[in-house]
């Protein structure tokens, strides 16, 4: 035990050098975390106290249950305890890092409310002018039917022809519209000609067959009327005149009624070949505006001018907010920088972080909250930092001088294995 004391083995090694360090800071005021506790309003419960998990025990190997004087079991047991000691110093460094840097910022708390009232005025000045640009950035983010970045590029592309699109566009639906509405007159018109056609094909049989009837009729009238005159021997004279002068009539009557629907005929094709010209040129025009609204389309990539107008008038005023959000952005710079240089005047150490927490130099509840918060952080690292220098390394530390303790003639073998470490 004396030679243990005497080389100072552990004390030689790098990772408990690094404990030193770490015992070192402890002794310079870290105070304990029971003391950090009382220091909010009220005791805050913390977890299952860690000592009393006891790994230590779990994950190293008592002497009794292995052949200390097997070299290669011997060997393996002090190892298992250096390299356990090993992993608790590296995170025993990186431990003290964040506490270090969480000790920092309560102590940033402090230098910022022990501020003069003068002081602290201009301070929170600063901060309400970075607090009042980012709540107008947040209106404008939050804002619901914005553009997508997609679509304000794009109107953004064609700015400059974009208002001539929304009336070519409107323009062509227009002429469209009307287009449709002539089609369909025109086809109104040549059904009806169409019906018209079909009326004097008709009238025109009927009196073709009406006139037949009318020449059978009046031969069977003469034949009555001869049969009477030189067979009875009757006077048939008048009779043969009424017949001749009704069946005149008729006949008159029929033809006029034949060559009237004949003309008429005549000009209802006429006005259906008309109609049929207009139609073809009016298909003409309505495929020419058809391809011209499908470019326009396609060039605006829309699916109505309505749509177009829409995106016009989004990316005005849309253009006109982004505007202003980019000088926010560069003012909320200045302003950065302002509140940088003010807290740097005031020996805090990171000014940066208090950037992005300007509602807790403005709100003392949001500041007490951001304190109770970091207290909490740093009692968690405390006793995870005790637990890897109590429960890991302290206890493997004894475990390997209890073994050169209790069995001396090992302990140069042991001194060997330490000092390589």
């Amino acid at each position: 035990m004396g030679l243990f004391k005497k080389n100072g083995w552990f004390r030689n090694s790098k990772f408990l050098r690094k404990l030193a360090d770490y015992e070192e800071e402890e002794e310079q005021g870290w105070g304990s975390w029971e003391d950090e506790v009382q220091a909010e309003r009220g005791r805050v419960v913390m977890p299952e106290d860690w000592n009393s998990l006891n790994f230590g025990n779990n994950i190293r190997r008592s002497p009794e249950i292995f052949d200390v004087h097997d070299a290669a079991q011997r060997q393996e047991y002090v190892q298992n305890c250096l390299d356990q000691m090993g992993e608790a110093a590296k995170e025993l460094e990186n431990l003290s890092f964040e506490y270090n840097m969480v000790t920092s910022y309560l102590k940033d708390i402090e230098e910022i409310e022990a501020l003069p009232e003068s002081e602290r005025t201009e301070l929170n000045a600063a901060a309400q002018k970075i607090q009042d640009l980012e709540d107008r950035q947040d209106v404008y983010l939050k804002k619901k039917n914005r553009l997508t970045d997609e679509k304000y590029h794009q109107i953004e592309r064609m700015e400059d022809e974009a208002e001539e699109g929304c009336r070519k566009l409107a323009e062509a639906e227009e002429y469209q519209n009307l287009i449709r509405q002539d089609m369909s007159r025109l086809d109104g018109e040549k059904h009806a000609y169409f019906y018209r056609k079909g009326e004097l094909k008709g009238a025109i049989a009927d009196a073709k067959g009406m006139a037949v009837i009318c020449s059978m009729a009046l031969v069977v009238c003469f034949v009555i009327l001869f049969t009477l005159q030189y067979v009875l021997e009757m006077n048939t004279q008048m009779g043969f005149l009424l017949t001749a002068g009704l069946a005149a009539l008729v006949i008159t009557a029929l033809y006029l009624k034949y060559t009237e629907s004949v003309k008429e005929l005549k000009r209802v094709e006429k006005g259906i070949n008309r109609i049929i010209m207009l139609q073809n040129r009016v298909k003409i025009r309505y495929v020419n505006n058809t391809n011209l609204l499908d470019y326009l389309y396609m060039k605006y990539q829309v699916s109505s001018g309505k749509e177009l107008k829409v995106l016009w008038d989004k990316y005005k005023v849309e253009k006109e907010e982004r505007r202003r959000y980019r000088e926010a952005e560069l003012e909320l710079d200045d302003y950065h920088q302002e509140l940088l240089n003010i807290l740097k005047c005031y020996q805090v150490k990171d000014p940066a972080v208090w950037l992005h927490q300007t509602a807790a130099l403005l709100d003392n509840k949001e500041m007490v909250e951001i304190r109770h918060n970091l207290i909490i952080r740093r009692q968690s690292l405390r006793r995870r930092m005790d637990y890897n220098k109590e429960m890991i390394i302290n206890k493997a530390e004894n475990d390997i001088k209890e073994l050169a303790e209790r069995y001396p003639q090992y302990a140069g073998e042991l001194a060997g294995m330490v000092q390589k470490r």
